[in-house]
């Protein structure tokens, strides 16, 4: 089975460089593994990914040393562990605001005696059943990963007892959501309140957090508090930007509307 560099940096208590993927690009994973990143969030929450669309991507996730942590748009059992079959090295998944809920994510994606994850050991990730073998559920549990989103003013007040169930890697708070309930809830929490729980939370249970930075700033900034899930850059944005540019470019060469 393939090593997961995302687990790996973690054990050695050091920061996971990952970038975002939302768009079916083959060369895009080929330059983030060139460039020194050790994981793609691969998001199929907001963007448009079929199932054959996620198998394709993988050979390319594993042909390039790079982990894929898959954000999937289900929280159906046999589709979350078969996204592992398939080659994704984790998953993220988005407003995990209990215990029970994380709970019941750890029981579907971890084998016995962690969790309850059906066993075929014949897809992607043990070389269709040529790498499988005795050992195969231990070493599915030891290198794939989950990540709950920390996203609600619910999630952040059980941070701590999301953060001690076994099976669950890391907490990864999702600023965007959790920033609209702070504005739209009669609340006195903050995000940067919010952001101190759940680095507390994961520091005593042991376990991984992290958020999206916004620039090399914020990167320095989230490492500074002890993140280690940083997620950087994205396909999205890196679009749009060049494009902006770009339009900027013509408009110094002719001027405005020539």
């Amino acid at each position: 089975m393939r090593l997961s560099k995302t687990l790996a940096r973690i054990r050695a208590n050091q920061p996971v460089r990952m970038c975002s993927l939302g768009t079916f690009n083959p060369a895009y994973i080929r330059h983030a593994a060139h460039f020194g990143f050790d994981c793609i969030w691969l998001d199929a929450e907001h963007r448009c990914f079929t199932e054959r669309d996620i198998q394709n991507l993988m050979p390319y996730f594993h042909l390039y040393d790079i982990d894929c942590m898959l954000r999937p748009p289900t929280l159906e059992k046999t589709r979350l562990y078969r996204y592992f079959e398939d080659g994704a090295t984790g998953l993220m998944i988005p407003h995990v605001s209990t215990p029970e809920k994380a709970q019941m994510l750890a029981d579907s994606l971890r084998f016995p005696p962690i969790g309850d994850r059906g066993l075929d050991g014949a897809g992607f990730d043990s070389d269709y059943i040529l790498q499988g073998g005795p050992d195969y559920p231990q070493q599915a549990n030891e290198q794939t990963f989950l990540v709950v989103q920390i996203e609600t003013i619910e999630a952040v007040a059980n941070a701590d007892a999301i953060a001690s169930i076994k099976g669950v890697d890391g907490l990864f708070i999702g600023p965007g959501d959790l920033g609209l309930r702070l504005k739209t809830s009669p609340t006195d929490l903050t995000l940067e309140d919010a952001f101190a729980q759940v680095a507390a939370a994961a520091k005593k249970h042991g376990k991984a957090w992290g958020c999206p930075a916004l620039s090399a700033e914020h990167v320095t900034e989230l490492h500074n508090q002890g993140a280690q899930i940083i997620a950087h850059g994205g396909d999205f944005r890196a679009a749009m930007m060049m494009l902006e540019q770009w339009g900027k470019d013509f408009e110094n060469a002719f001027g405005k509307g020539d």
